[in-house]
């Protein structure tokens, strides 16, 4: 035993490596536009309802993709659909490189988001039904690591691209070509969802995926048995067990998104040049820099801590540290006392507690919620309630700031972060160290 299990715990490591690098791709595809929107402005001369409207074009293509994704990856299998993915960012990267006017950018973004809604919710779902119990949480936060990493990652390209001159936002979204290459090759080396085969009837392939995965006989019956029950209809979400479920899925997948986050993601060079008196475009890039690196540093914190300390403690305490930063930093901004120093510190803060709990926290929840057979159709209502609560931020927060000012804003959102505690706390159960088909059996009984 001592000598198999750190094989199959690295096998594990491996594959779902493999699987996050979908959530690099997300991560750099929704974050580049933060680097290239003051260069897309200044190129196309666009008005800030044209701004919001090409910054929130990627994420009706995010819906989607998620939409569609659920249905054809239950259909199809995990693996294939993430082939699909793959194949759509490169071709989508390309594309957004060449337009010439906003009609060419918003298809372009559109398409690339559908690739993005592929992949946010498949990722998770995908690790989540290949992870042992013990470390799922672990390795589902590993694609939100991978997700931060490529927003990392998209604020240095914008930044090191930033001197290229006003057409360096077409090499901004060209790289993203390299990395979905990458990905559509390392997929082929990683096996099918042994919980969708069982689904299938393919009981023999699932059998060895399990065992290199060192899952026991017994669990292979365990998921035979749970499965030869469910029904397989998305109406079996609104049977009595399930009903609370879908409601806490769906809910956290919005409150993730109304609690601001993506306001600091997408317009972060905006805040930093209009808001908090940035100096120079290139100064408010090597603030979204940052803003990336805190993000990267609190997830990895959070991938090692929410198997020990579980989801609810993580979700409730994030959103609690985000609507004080939040509620802080609105006050800066109506006392007049703005300085770029303070609004970064207190948006760093801010980011630091989103990716300690929000961020890596509503992902690994609403991947181990539903039963087997309907996973990928009922992460989809979540991933897609998400990307729409996602899309809405993204088309108003200038126009927000234009109306109540960006004390007014900021202290919306706080508002909308002392809800997440009051419904995490209310409503959320603990799922840590139990398997999906312990979970599922919880909401039966």
């Amino acid at each position: 035993m001592s000598d198999t299990r750190p094989q199959t715990l690295g096998y594990s490591y491996r594959i779902s490596s493999v699987t996050a690098l979908s959530g690099f791709l997300f991560g750099f595809d929704t974050a580049i536009i933060n680097g290239a929107i003051v260069f897309l402005r200044r190129h196309f001369r666009w008005t800030e309802i044209e701004t919001e409207f090409a910054a929130g074009s990627l994420l009706a293509g995010c819906a989607l993709g998620a939409a569609i994704a659920g249905a054809l990856s239950d259909r199809f299998g995990r693996k294939i659909v993430l082939l699909l993915s793959a194949v759509i960012f490169a071709l989508s990267s390309v594309a957004t490189a060449l337009p010439n006017g906003l009609g060419e950018f918003v298809a372009a973004r559109i398409v690339a988001g559908v690739a993005i809604g592929i992949a946010s919710m498949l990722a998770p779902l995908y690790i989540a039904e290949v992870a042992p119990a013990a470390i799922r949480g672990r390795l589902v936060s590993m694609n939100q690591l991978a997700i931060v990493l490529g927003i990392l990652v998209s604020y240095l390209v914008g930044w090191a691209m930033a001197g290229l001159g006003d057409a360096s936002w077409r090499w901004m979204f060209a790289v993203a070509a390299v990395p979905s290459l990458l990905f559509f090759g390392a997929l082929f080396f990683v096996p099918e969802s042994p919980r969708w085969l069982v689904k299938e009837g393919r009981c023999d392939e699932a059998a060895k995926i399990l065992a290199r995965l060192g899952e026991p006989p017994s669990q292979l019956r365990e998921i035979e048995r749970v499965i030869a029950e469910e029904n397989g209809s998305l109406r079996q979400l609104l049977d009595k067990g399930l009903r609370r479920p879908l409601l806490i899925g769906v809910t956290l997948a919005i409150l993730q998104q109304v609690t601001g986050i993506n306001t600091v993601l997408y317009y972060g060079s905006i805040i930093f040049t209009e808001q908090a008196g940035a100096q120079s475009t290139s100064a408010a890039l090597w603030a979204n820099v940052l803003v990336g690196a805190m993000n990267l540093v609190f997830t990895v914190i959070a991938l090692f801590t929410i198997d020990r300390l579980g989801r609810k403690v993580l979700l409730i305490s994030a959103a609690a540290g985000m609507g004080l930063s939040l509620t802080v930093l609105g006050f800066v901004f109506a006392a007049g006392s703005v300085t770029p120093s303070r609004v970064i510190g207190l948006i760093l803060c801010y980011v630091a507690c989103f990716s300690f709990g929000m961020g890596p926290g509503v992902w690994v929840v609403i991947s181990e919620l539903f039963p087997t057979r309907i996973r990928g159709r009922a992460m989809s209502l979540a991933t897609v309630a998400l990307w729409l609560a996602c899309l809405l931020i993204t088309l108003t927060f200038l126009s927000l700031v234009r109306a109540f000012t960006a004390a007014g804003a900021f202290w919306i959102y706080a508002f909308m972060c002392a809800c997440t505690v009051w419904f995490v706390w209310k409503f959320t159960p603990e799922t840590k160290g139990k398997n999906l088909e312990e979970i599922e059996q919880q909401w039966k009984t």
